[in-house]
């Protein structure tokens, strides 16, 4: 999977200018969120890593700003705190998150500046030490 970060247009339209435009092209959204602030307005989607999404959306006018492979964590939903807990992980192993968000399938979706050491995390945590409920985990 992979995250393709855009720039939209802070109007009225903006939004489905661009799901029209992944329409057309079959590409499917996986996850994600647009986030505005000022005038500007940044998306960050979550893709299947062999769609042509970025090229497609330049062609067809929108900025992509950045196409970067995801970190993907399963959380248990019904424990409060999973959020931290991974979050300090990742700041333990000295991986800043830069993006995070929640797929389609709720699974936890993050951008990460180191994706070897955030993988590292990833694998561990589903390994089973994310498992733990001994409030150490």
């Amino acid at each position: 999977m992979k995250d393709v970060a855009i720039a939209l247009d802070h109007r009225p339209g903006a939004l489905a200018d661009l799901g029209e435009t992944l329409g057309r092209a079959g590409i499917s959204v996986e996850g994600g969120g647009v986030f505005a602030f000022d005038e500007a307005a940044v998306a960050h989607f979550l893709f299947a890593a062999d769609a042509p999404t970025a090229r497609v959306l330049a062609e067809a006018g929108f900025r992509v700003l950045a196409e970067r492979e995801v970190v993907i964590v399963r959380l248990r939903q019904s424990e409060p705190g999973q959020l931290g807990k991974i979050a300090r992980r990742m700041a333990d192993a000295g991986v800043n998150i830069e993006v995070q968000y929640s797929d389609h399938d709720h699974q936890l979706i993050l951008v990460v500046d180191d994706l070897e050491r955030a993988r590292a995390v990833a694998a561990a945590w589903t390994a089973g030490s994310g498992a733990r409920h001994d409030g150490q985990g």
